[in-house]
């Protein structure tokens, strides 16, 4: 595997680290190693996640060539709310 893993790699095994832990099939300490491992998979994801959403602020340039931070709006814009462009 490559040196770190993506969003969508840490998503899977998290996916994983909960079945394994819902099946009941563990010790104690295999519980405790596969929840340390969980967590650990949890914090790199939201940093993985604060990261890109520190990239998108950065592309989304105003008008004046100064960077302003939007709110992500995953739907399409369908009308223009603010002000227009000079």
């Amino acid at each position: 595997m490559a040196s770190d893993p993506g969003f969508d790699q840490i998503l899977a095994r998290l996916r994983e680290v909960v079945v394994r832990l819902e099946s009941g099939d563990l010790s104690l300490e295999q519980s405790l190693q596969v929840y340390e491992e969980g967590v650990a998979l949890a914090r790199k994801g939201q940093h993985l996640l604060a990261t890109a959403e520190k990239r998108v602020e950065i592309l989304v340039s105003g008008t004046s060539g100064t960077v302003e931070a939007v709110p992500f709006d995953p739907a399409p814009p369908s009308s223009s709310s603010g002000p227009a462009s000079d």
